[in-house]
């Protein structure tokens, strides 16, 4: 089964997909998420290159891609404070946005980059041995069949 046109994603009101839903001019992602790059996360300088950003994700009715605005926040040498502006800054993306209603949302592939990283839903479909796979990124949301809105961590 292929990736379908558009990725159905449930909505959690207490986990990773707890400011998900549809606005006014269609549907949105909004979320706070870090990067780690490319580097080796096991040597002791991690914390100053883990980068925690506030991701809106906009899509129009038909789940096409609309715009981001990803911010980045800090780093995790002061992580609680990088993880509070972030959440910070999300909610008031998202209460920018007019009619919001939180639920499910179906999006197509899509992705930006920001600071030499990836933002999006992108087809790893390769990186699972060819097996049909989307995975929200960073933050490594991983979507398969039977594509009914559900995702692993």
């Amino acid at each position: 089964m292929a990736i379908p046109d558009r990725v159905p994603i449930t909505y959690e009101p207490d986990y990773h997909t707890r400011t998900i839903g549809r606005y006014d001019e269609g549907q949105f992602f909004a979320w706070v998420v870090a990067t780690l790059g490319d580097s080796d996360s096991a040597d002791d300088d991690w914390p100053s290159r883990k980068r925690w950003y506030a991701v809106l994700h906009r899509f129009d009715d038909d789940g096409a891609h609309a715009g981001s605005t990803i911010e980045y926040t800090g780093t995790s040498v002061d992580e609680a404070t990088s993880v509070d502006r972030a959440r910070a800054r999300v909610d008031e993306l998202v209460a920018a946005l007019p009619g919001v209603e939180y639920g499910d949302i179906a999006i197509r592939l899509f992705q930006v980059e920001v600071d030499g990283e990836v933002f999006g839903l992108v087809d790893w479909s390769e990186e699972y041995d060819g097996d049909d796979h989307a995975e929200f990124l960073p933050g490594e949301l991983g979507f398969d069949p039977p594509w009914d809105g559900a995702y692993d961590t």
